[in-house]
């Protein structure tokens, strides 16, 4: 809850929280089937991450994302990211800007793949009644 009307988060939400051991995940991961292993979910939290493991030899099919800058951090295994300028090789501690609008797929190496992404959050959805700025 937030202080009526000031809009500052309880003193608690303010505070520094360690939130998992990336290296203990990935090294969990082994033959996991693909997905998510870990997001963040703390509540007024202004960003969206999530740990994804590719099993050896499983891909991301080729997607845009044409909102949200996103960073991907390789923690453990390797893979190739394909762009339209080519193949580029993800290796661990490998840290990709994958800028909004860009044209992307993912694939595990022959280890697996497993892969931080953070980006902005991403506004909730809302509902309404027709163009908010027809209203007045």
């Amino acid at each position: 809850m937030t202080s009526e009307g000031s809009g500052t988060p309880p003193a608690d939400l303010l505070l520094p929280r360690i939130l998992c051991d990336t290296a203990e995940l990935a090294a969990g991961a082994g033959d996991a089937s693909a997905g998510a292993l870990w997001r963040l979910a703390e509540s007024g939290r202004q960003l969206d991450a999530n740990v994804v493991h590719l099993p050896a030899e499983h891909r991301v099919d080729t997607h845009r994302e044409p909102e949200l800058d996103v960073l991907l951090l390789v923690l453990d295994g390797s893979g190739t990211l394909t762009a339209p300028d080519g193949p580029h090789a993800l290796a661990g501690g490998t840290l990709t800007w994958l800028p909004h609008g860009s044209t992307r797929s993912i694939a595990a190496g022959p280890d697996g793949l497993t892969y931080l992404t953070v980006h902005r959050r991403r506004p909730g959805m809302r509902i309404g009644h027709g163009d908010p700025a027809a209203r007045s």
